[in-house]
């Protein structure tokens, strides 16, 4: 048997191959939209992917699983065991089998027994892997959402994220009893979870590659609960905020994703003397460059998300679905980087790029160039009376500690709540070091706000600065 993992960093997502070189046959789990990977993979090994199969509705990626078995003629397995309103709406124009717990498939002599394990989602499935050419006993478990690296998925997603109301519970307690049916699997079977650290469907993950079920019965808390209720009040406190594109992934591959037919060309290059008509007409540019060249030369009206980790997080919360996306880079690279990371959670209308030469375009008396409004985090110790401070953190940093009078507005939840900020006071962002508030002021001014400010150095250099004020003179 072998076995391939697929991770993408910045979407903190983990896919795999399993396949039979004897058989010539190779299945994909949970691919994403980055195909080419995939097919290359099974070639080097000389197989062909025969199966495509997913362990649930996702939200925080865009789903490959549909156009994969498209384009290779591979059977696509999705799961049956959600209600009515969890059942995927493509499946029959595929020709994908409907599979609920226990049924089972084969890759040649790799049996794979499906197990249900609800609760992260109502029709979460896992793929239980037996290798009959070398044992009888399961080899290990592709687990999706359900188990991770010391923790759990988060049942919660469905309530926050997609606004079904009134599912937390009733996920959570379905999901103590799904780790409840998995509890005779033997200590040496395997775990390959779906997320690795830094994915939003959880709040715990660890950072392993693989597990055990017997590893993890020692080290995750939620194999220890010691009753449901408990678990339920654990598992469901301090979740992350969702990020705000989650309702529309869970979306799309409900419907079906779109076919994307591959996305290694990179955006054309624009020139630069149209990107003011562009900017005029409402149509979102992106520029991806540091957030110390941002906040020292940028065009006005632009978007700024830097090519950190979370990229595609932020992306998603701040940029709309329904409009053509332009970007601004530093090289072409860069610039297909960008394309390709947005196009994973469905963000495929980037027309064009532009290069740093764009900003001679800009310069000038009419003074559509502009460095950012910034002050130092020590200005925050003075009276604030006249001006309305705005945390962008997540609620686990607010809680660790706050500006007092400042309002908690977290990065996700700047496009939906924007409106609810004041036109006629000076905002003063920050964050915990200076970047995510860089983001938050850029979008701001990007919809129309003028008064507002960067705190460079964030909540970290507030602190410090207050624990500095207390010393004795």
């Amino acid at each position: 048997m072998v076995l391939k993992r697929f991770y993408h960093e910045k979407l903190a997502q983990a896919s795999y191959l399993v396949g039979s070189p004897e058989a010539g046959e190779a299945l994909i789990i949970d691919p994403n939209r980055d195909l080419e990977q995939y097919v290359e993979a099974a070639a080097e090994e000389g197989m062909r992917i025969t199966t495509v199969a997913e362990t649930h509705i996702h939200a925080d990626y865009l789903s490959g699983a549909r156009e994969l078995a498209v384009v290779t003629g591979a059977q696509l397995y999705l799961s049956d065991e959600g209600d009515k309103d969890w059942k995927y709406g493509y499946a029959s124009e595929t020709g994908a089998k409907l599979t609920k717990g226990g049924d089972s498939f084969r890759i040649g002599p790799v049996r794979i027994d499906v197990i249900k394990t609800s609760g992260h989602t109502p029709e979460h499935i896992s793929f239980l892997i037996t290798d009959e050419a070398n044992s009888k006993e399961p080899l290990g478990i592709f687990s999706g959402d359900f188990i991770f690296v010391g923790d759990v998925g988060r049942p919660d997603l469905l309530e926050t994220a997609a606004g079904v109301q009134g599912t937390m519970e009733t996920g959570a307690r379905q999901l103590f009893q799904s780790l409840k049916s998995i509890s005779g699997l033997a200590e040496h079977v395997l775990v390959w979870p779906g997320h690795g650290a830094g994915s939003a469907c959880g709040k715990a993950l660890g950072a392993l590659p693989v597990s055990s079920m017997g590893y993890e019965r020692i080290t995750n808390w939620a194999l220890g609960a010691q009753s449901e209720d408990s678990f339920v009040r654990e598992v469901l406190s301090g979740q992350p905020e969702p990020p705000a594109y989650f309702a529309q992934m869970k979306r799309l591959n409900k419907e079906g994703p779109p076919l994307l037919s591959g996305f290694r060309v990179p955006p054309r290059r624009l020139d630069g003397r149209i990107l003011p008509k562009y900017i005029a007409a409402g149509i979102v540019v992106i520029d991806v460059r540091e957030p110390e060249a941002y906040m020292a030369k940028h065009i006005k009206g632009t978007l700024h998300i830097p090519q950190y980790k979370n990229f595609i997080t932020w992306a998603g919360s701040l940029v709309p679905y329904d409009t053509d996306l332009l970007l601004i880079a530093p090289e072409e690279s860069r610039a297909a980087e960008a394309a390709k990371d947005l196009a994973m959670i469905g963000l495929d209308r980037v027309v064009g790029w532009y290069g740093e030469d764009v900003f001679a375009e800009f310069e000038g008396p009419e003074g559509e160039m502009e460095p950012m409004d910034q002050i130092p985090a020590s200005w925050l110790l003075g009276s604030l009376d006249e001006f309305v401070v705005v945390d962008v953190r997540s609620k686990s940093e607010w809680d660790a500690g706050h500006v007092p009078g400042a309002i908690h507005m977290p990065l996700p939840s700047l496009a939906k709540r924007a409106q609810e900020l004041p036109r006629d006071r000076k905002l003063i962002l920050h964050c915990e070091g200076g970047v995510r508030s860089t983001i938050a002021v850029s979008f701001l001014y990007s919809i129309g706000f003028r008064d507002v400010v960067n705190v460079v150095d964030g909540y970290r250099a507030y602190e410090k600065a207050k624990r500095e004020e207390a010393l004795p003179r």
